[in-house]
This record gives C-alpha cells, structure tokens and sequence, in this order.
C-alpha cells in the first residue's frame, strides 16, 4: 500500500480516545482530494467503529495502523495517517496537539 500527501502537516494529533490510545497513533491530516492512496483495497483492512462517521485501516501484512477514511465523502473530506509510520525527519520540529477524544472533545493545548 502507498500513501502520497502534500507536503508537511501543519500539526499532529495525539488522541486519548480509546482507539487511538491502543493504537498508538499520531495522526496528521490532509484533504482527500489532495492526496492518493494506492492498493488499499488489496492490502488493508478497514475497521469502523463507534459513531460510524470513519473507517481505520490497518495493513493485512504488518498489521500497522495506517490511516483513516470518512465514510461520508464530501469535496472538503480530510483523512488522516499514522505519522509513526513516517521516518522521524518527515516530522520532526511538527507541533503535536493533545486531543481530549475520551472526554471533553477538544484540545487540551
């Protein structure tokens, strides 16, 4: 599977939301339109859970979590990757805002 965005982001998300504290993640968004992922559909599994507004995917062979997908798409849809997926320099010096996914819904920076 590969995934291509544009550029840095502007900032990472470290969630404490149930998931996203068993995954690990830290997520950067991006637009969908701006951005290509190729054999997801060969390589991944999607798992949707909760509200059932996104579907997480991890690799089939790995079993890394990769990213995230809205199931609504919209023209101004983000997705989001696992930037622990990415070398360190990728991301280096990038802000990471805490997110309160477990409680209040908003940052806590």
């Amino acid at each position: 599977m590969r995934i291509e965005v544009a550029g840095s982001p502007e900032y990472l998300i470290d969630c404490n939301c149930s998931i996203c504290r068993r995954y690990g993640a830290l997520w950067a968004f991006y637009e969908l339109r701006q951005s290509r992922i190729e054999g997801a559909a060969e390589h991944a599994d999607g798992y949707i859970w909760g509200e059932k507004t996104i579907s997480t995917f991890h690799c089939r062979h790995c079993g890394c979590v990769t990213h995230w997908e809205p199931l609504a798409l919209r023209p101004d849809s983000k997705f989001s990757i696992n930037a622990r997926l990415l070398e360190p320099s990728a991301i280096e010096g990038v802000r990471v805002r805490r997110f309160d996914g477990a409680d209040s819904w908003s940052y806590l920076d």
